[in-house]
């Protein structure tokens, strides 16, 4: 039995928070409510900051918002294809600039990764790989990827606050 205390998580994603006891494959199953929490952060901001606002960068040397964007889908092709042992590079970040084509983007690279996180059990996820010149688990490229994307929603509730909007972690706070 899961216990769920976001009812957001419920709702948006069909799924309960809270490990149960029980749970065959606990460090998945919290590295996969990790994960859905920040990609619908992620997604919700996206839908929610205007087009006209994915341009705005708030000093000249950072990102504006749709780059911002592009890099997590861009990431998220290295991150998760490492662990699936592919090279997959795209090219979101400098190509893509209109909210639509942005919000595809993240979509399809969010799908990427999911095939990643579903396909994972605790047994595989503690294997070691190569990544670059050292040797890291799956798991901890996964984490790895979810501190990577928290990282930039950061960035993304900045530039969110500065027009006005409220980031979806605090929306109903």
């Amino acid at each position: 039995m899961r216990i769920c205390r976001a009812k957001i998580w419920t709702i948006t994603f069909g799924m309960a928070c809270t490990l149960a006891a029980q749970d065959s494959n606990p460090l998945m199953t919290e590295a996969r409510q990790a994960y859905s929490t920040v990609k619908y952060n992620l997604l919700m901001s996206a839908e929610k900051m205007p087009e006209e606002n994915y341009s705005v960068k708030p000093a000249p040397r950072v990102r504006t918002f749709a780059q911002i964007l592009g890099h997590i889908a861009e990431e998220h092709y290295l991150y998760c294809g490492a662990v699936k042992g592919e090279e997959k590079a795209v090219d979101v970040e400098k190509s893509k600039t209109a909210k639509a084509e942005v919000i595809a983007a993240l979509k399809d690279s969010f799908a990427y990764c999911e095939a990643v996180y579903d396909g994972l059990t605790d047994a595989t996820a503690v294997q070691m790989i190569k990544r670059g010149q050292t040797q890291r688990t799956r798991l901890w490229i996964v984490w790895g990827n979810i501190v990577h994307d928290n990282s930039h929603y950061g960035n993304l509730v900045t530039y969110m606050r500065i027009k006005g909007l409220v980031p979806p972690s605090t929306e109903g706070q």
